[in-house]
C-alpha cells in the first residue's frame, strides 16, 4: 500500500461532509464512488478543484470521484479513515432504471478481473493454435482451455456470491445454492433425460445451469428475500443451524422445480434475440455503443449495458453487443485526445491530454473524457462520429469478440477464435478507420476550436506605483496582523485592513493572476508588475468557501475599483475566524521601497501603499 495519497484521501472525505456522512464507498477503474446520508454537506466546487482529481459528478445517487488508474491506491487510504457500516441514510429516490443499472453493475462489476483473466487465456491460447504451437487435440490446449474455461462453468456461483452481497444477503449460502445446481450428479440426470421428482411430487426441469446468467440472478434475489424472513422468524439462539438448513431446502426445491426452469427459458429468448440481432441487425448495438459510449459513461449507463455482452458470451459463446463497440469508441477518445496534445500551446493541457491518450489506448478513458474531451468539446464530437463509423464496420462484418477483457489495443486478440482470424482482422481494421476518421476531424477542428498561436509574452518595466485600499475599513500595520507568518512579512510587506464592508474592490489595473478555490483569497498583477496578494481573513481556507463569492475568474483583466469578491463579516466572525485582510507585495524583493502611507480609517479611493523600484 502507499501513503502518498493519504492527504487527498483526507481531503476528498472531508469536502463529502466527513466521515460520518459518508453512508457506503467502492471504487472502479477509475473512480471512487460514495454513497452519503446528506448530500447538502458536500462541498462540491472544493471536490472539483482538488489536486489530482480529474471529474466530480454525482449519477444515481452515487457520488463520483474520478481518480485515474491509480484509484485503488486511494481507495486504500480512503478505506481507513472510513466507516460504511451503517445503512443509507439518504432517502432519494432513484427510479426503476437507475436501481436496476445499479443493481447489475454492482453484481458483474466484482467479476469482471476474473473473467478478464480468463479472455487473455483464450485470447493466448488462440494465437499458440493460429502459429502452431500447439493443436486443438493436445493435453496442453486441454488444459490452458480448462483454466479459462473454469470461470464461464462456474459463473452462476460467481454472481451468487456477488448478487448476495449486493442484496445484503449471506454469498456463502448464496453460492452453496448455486453449487447444487452445478453438482455433477444434476448433470448425470439432464444427461439421462429421465423424469425427476422430489418425493415422487414435485416434478424438476432437466434443465442445464452451467454458463448461465439469468437463472442464478432469479433464484439469489428469491433467496435474499427467504433468508431475511426466515432470519426474523427464528429464534437466535438456534438460527445458525435452522436458517441454513430451511435456505438450503425451499430454494433448492424452487431452484429445481420453478425459478431455474424460468431463468432457462428467459435466457433462452434471449439468446434467440441475440441470435436474430447479430443475423438480421448486427450494425446496430456497435453502432450505437461506438458512437454514444462516451454519454453513456457520463451517465453511467454503460453499467447496465456491459452485461448484456457478457449475457451474450454466456449464452452463446461470444459478445457483439458491447465489445466491438466499446474499444472503437476508447480507440477513438485515445486518438482525439492525442491530437489535442499534438496541436494545443498549452503546456498544462498537453501534458494531460498525453497521459490520457496513453490510458485511453489501454482502455481506461475517464481521465481523458473527463480532464480534455470534454471540457474541450470538439475532440469529443469527432470522437463519437470516429467511434460509430468504426462500430458500423464491425456490426456489419458482424465481428465479435470471444472473451471479456480491456477494451483497449490489448483487446485485439479476444477476437481470435472459431480458428480463424477474420474477426481479428475486421475489427483491426474498424480501429483503423475509428482512428483515422476521429484524427481528421479533431484535427480539422482545431483550427476552429483551439487556440495554436504561442502567447506573445510581454515585457513589463516596472514603475514607481501608489497602491490604493482595496477594502474600506481601518488600516493597520502587517506587524499587528494575528499571524505569524504575514506580521514577519515573510510573504512580502504591505499592510492590513480591518475591514467595515465586506466588499474586495481592484487596486489597480491589472488581471487576476489567481483565484484560491476556497475564494478567501485573491492573486493580482498591476500593468507595470506589482502582484499583490489579498487575503481575506486569518485561517478562513477551513471554512472551504463558506460566506465568500467572487466576481472575476483566473486570467480576466480587471480595472481600479472592480468588484472582486464579496465576503459576511458577522458570519465569518460568528465562525470563529478574525476578519483582518493582509494585502502583501509578493514580489517585494524587486522594489527597494514599500511603505504604508495611511494608518486608520481609508476608503477605497485614497493611496494606502508607496513602491518604489
Amino acid at each position: 500500500m502507499s501513503k502518498k495519497y493519504k492527504a487527498l484521501a483526507k481531503e476528498i472525505i472531508q469536502d463529502l461532509g466527513g466521515k460520518e456522512n459518508i453512508s457506503d464507498a467502492y471504487h472502479c477503474q477509475t473512480r471512487l464512488r460514495f454513497k452519503n446520508k446528506d448530500d447538502s454537506q458536500v462541498q462540491t466546487k472544493a471536490l472539483e478543484n482538488l489536486d489530482r482529481v480529474a471529474k466530480y459528478l454525482v449519477s444515481s445517487g452515487v457520488h463520483q470521484v474520478v481518480i485515474g488508474t491509480h484509484v485503488k491506491e486511494v481507495f486504500e487510504e480512503v478505506e481507513k479513515d472510513i466507516d460504511v457500516s451503517g445503512p443509507v441514510e439518504n432517502g432519494e429516490k432513484k427510479g426503476i432504471l437507475n436501481t436496476i443499472i445499479e443493481f447489475v453493475s454492482g453484481t458483474f462489476q466484482p467479476v469482471i478481473p476474473a473473467l478478464s483473466g480468463a479472455g487473455m487465456v483464450k485470447a493466448v491460447l488462440a494465437l499458440l493454435v493460429v502459429f502452431n504451437l500447439t493443436t486443438t487435440d493436445s493435453q496442453t490446449y486441454y488444459l490452458l482451455n480448462l483454466f479459462a474455461d473454469g470461470v464461464f462453468y462456474f459463473l452462476p456461483m460467481l454472481l451468487a456470491f456477488t448478487e448476495a452481497q449486493k442484496l445484503k444477503s449471506n454469498p456463502i449460502l448464496a453460492v452453496a445454492v448455486a453449487a447444487m445446481m452445478m453438482h455433477p450428479n444434476w448433470a448425470s440426470l439432464v444427461a439421462a433425460g429421465d423424469p425427476v421428482q422430489l418425493f415422487n411430487i414435485i416434478p424438476f426441469s432437466l434443465a442445464t445451469y452451467s454458463s448461465t446468467v439469468i437463472p442464478i440472478l432469479i433464484i439469489v434475489f428469491v433467496q435474499s428475500y427467504v433468508e431475511k424472513a426466515l432470519n426474523r422468524i427464528i429464534p437466535k439462539s438456534v438460527e445458525l443451524v435452522f436458517v441454513p438448513l430451511l435456505t438450503f431446502l425451499i430454494m433448492g426445491t424452487l431452484a429445481f422445480s420453478v425459478l431455474g426452469p424460468i431463468g432457462s427459458v428467459l435466457g433462452g429468448y434471449l439468446a434467440s434475440f441475440f441470435t436474430f440481432l447479430s443475423v438480421n441487425a448486427s450494425w446496430v448495438p456497435a453502432v450505437l455503443i461506438g458512437g454514444f459510449l462516451p454519454i453513456m459513461v457520463m451517465f453511467g449507463l454503460h453499467n447496465g449495458v456491459a452485461p448484456l455482452g457478457m449475457m451474450q458470451m454466456a449464452e452463446l459463446g461470444y459478445d457483439s453487443i458491447f465489445g466491438p463497440g466499446c474499444v472503437c469508441s476508447n480507440i477513438a477518445q485515445a486518438t482525439a485526445s492525442a491530437v489535442v496534445a499534438f496541436r494545443t500551446k498549452d503546456k498544462k493541457l498537453r501534458q494531460i491530454a498525453t497521459s490520457g491518450s496513453i490510458t485511453a489506448y489501454m482502455g481506461i478513458t475517464e481521465p481523458t473524457l473527463y480532464g480534455v474531451n470534454l471540457p474541450k468539446k470538439y475532440p469529443l464530437v469527432a470522437a463519437m462520429i470516429g467511434g460509430g463509423l468504426g462500430g458500423l464496420y464491425a456490426g456489419l462484418t458482424n465481428t465479435h469478440r470471444f472473451a471479456t477483457g480491456s477494451s483497449g489495443l490489448p483487446a485485439v486478440l479476444l477476437y481470435i477464435g472459431d480458428n480463424t482470424m477474420t474477426f481479428f482482422w475486421n475489427i483491426i481494421i474498424a480501429l483503423i478507420i475509428s482512428a483515422a476518421v476521429t484524427a481528421v476531424l479533431t484535427y480539422v477542428l482545431s483550427f476552429k476550436f483551439e487556440d495554436t498561436t504561442i502567447p506573445e509574452v510581454k515585457e513589463i518595466i516596472l514603475e514607481d506605483i501608489s497602491l490604493v485600499s482595496p477594502l474600506k475599513g481601518k488600516i493597520i500595520p502587517l506587524s499587528e496582523v494575528k499571524d505569524q507568518v504575514f506580521a514577519s512579512e515573510a510573504l512580502g510587506k504591505g499592510f492590513a485592513v480591518e475591514p467595515s464592508v465586506g466588499e474586495v474592490l481592484a487596486p489597480f489595473d491589472g488581471k487576476v493572476v489567481t483565484i484560491f478555490p476556497t475564494k478567501h483569497a485573491i492573486g493580482l498583477e498591476s500593468d507595470t508588475g506589482v502582484e499583490v496578494l489579498i487575503h481575506v481573513g486569518l485561517d478562513t481556507v477551513e471554512l472551504n468557501g463558506q460566506f465568500f463569492e467572487t466576481f472575476v475568474e483566473d486570467g480576466q483583466r480587471v480595472t481600479k475599483g472592480q468588484l472582486l469578491s464579496t465576503f459576511d463579516i458577522e458570519k465569518i466572525t460568528a465562525a470563529g475566524y478574525s476578519t483582518q485582510v493582509p494585502v502583501v507585495v509578493t514580489n517585494t524583493p524587486q522594489y527597494s521601497i514599500i511603505e504604508p502611507l495611511v494608518a486608520g480609517p481609508t476608503t477605497c479611493n485614497e493611496n494606502v501603499l508607496a513602491i518604489k523600484v
